[in-house]
């Protein structure tokens, strides 16, 4: 996976982090739901690399939007560590 480029990733494999968790607004994924249904996803998650797993950086709302749709991908991308 090359970093800066936009790839379909399993959600599955995606790991958000139990802070990152915290933030999660049920009434902004349902709303980002719906206007995946009419839009589709306009915008990637940011992952970055953690040893051998993904984990999310950006887009909490819109990966649980897609996992409620019940998507198994969903578009990111790769950013480095600064």
């Amino acid at each position: 996976m090359k970093v800066g480029r936009s790839h379909r990733i399993r959600i599955d494999d995606i790991y958000v982090p139990v802070k990152r968790r915290r933030t999660l607004d049920p009434a902004a994924v349902e709303a980002i739901a719906e206007s995946m249904l009419e839009e589709g996803q306009r915008t990637p998650v940011l992952l970055r690399r953690d040893g051998k797993r993904l984990v999310l950086v950006e887009g909490l709302q819109r990966l649980e939007a897609c996992r409620s749709l019940g998507e198994e991908t969903i578009v990111g991308i790769l950013v480095r560590e600064r």
